[in-house]
């Protein structure tokens, strides 16, 4: 077993438990690792790109996984779920075909600006007056459709802005973090989807189907489904204001981690 496979099983195992416990698909891990694991055998000008699309195909698998996990434990909010989708889907679609379009260092200073605010919110526990179930269908659908926009650029499974986003509007962290989980998959389906069609028209090779490597998603993949439900065990036995802040300390090192690449 090679050296980059091990390193890819390494990343899908700590993905994964972070998926299960933070609902944030992974991706958060997965896009900053492998533009580090991927630059030797990707030319620069597709490397983030096919780091997004990667990723975005491995959280469809951990997204599955985890949501079964929080299911068990009662605490994804499935009228939320609901209320999101059907702009998710078009926004990450959208999202994977824009990314096409824009550069590599575009996209990787965009990624890391986008984690640190939503850092900085999940920190301070910024907070609306009123309750998630008081939000009219026009705002369950706007925020459907960037949140899916927005996850699909940077290869997320949307729980780095569903979680907050809930959070806001007064849903418990617990709730809000299982109920992210489960927006993820569609996020990724969608975006996966978009990243194969966008990066099948390039030259250049990924190691797979458009913007997506075969190799790094397989072993991601192979480990990550086995610790997801693991993390989202340890959500449920944790304490809520650690869990917030965690959350926000681990953002911010994520996004230094890309601005330094």
């Amino acid at each position: 077993m090679s050296e980059a496979i091990i390193l890819f099983i390494l990343l899908g195992a700590f993905s994964g438990f972070a998926a299960g416990l933070l609902g944030i698909g992974g991706g958060l891990i997965i896009v900053p690792v492998l533009l580090y694991l991927l630059a030797p055998s990707i030319d620069q000008s597709i490397l983030m790109h096919t780091a997004i699309g990667t990723a975005l195909a491995a959280i469809v698998f951990t997204s599955i996984s985890s949501l079964y996990a929080h299911h068990r434990h009662g605490a994804i909010l499935w009228r939320n779920f609901v209320k999101l989708t059907p702009t998710i889907l078009l926004g990450s679609y959208s999202g994977a075909i824009l990314a096409k379009y824009l550069s590599f260092d575009f996209l990787r200073v965009f990624f890391a600006l986008f984690e640190i605010t939503v850092a900085l919110i999940m920190w301070f526990g910024v907070s609306a007056s009123s309750h998630a179930d008081n939000l009219s269908r026009w705002i369950w659908s706007a925020a459907g459709y960037v949140i899916g926009l927005v996850s699909a650029m940077v290869g997320i499974g949307g729980g780095t802005m569903t979680t907050p986003f809930l959070v806001y509007n007064n849903v418990k962290i617990k709730n809000a973090i299982a109920t992210s989980a489960a927006v993820g998959m569609p996020i990724a389906i969608a975006g996966s989807i978009g990243f194969m069609v966008a990066g099948s028209s390039q030259t250049l090779p990924t190691g797979g189907v458009g913007f997506v490597n075969f190799e790094a998603l397989f072993a991601i993949v192979a480990a990550s489904i086995f610790f997801a439900p693991l993390g989202a065990k340890v959500t449920h036995i944790m304490d809520s204001q650690k869990l917030k802040k965690g959350f926000s300390v681990f953002l911010g090192f994520l996004a230094a981690m890309v601005l330094v690449f």
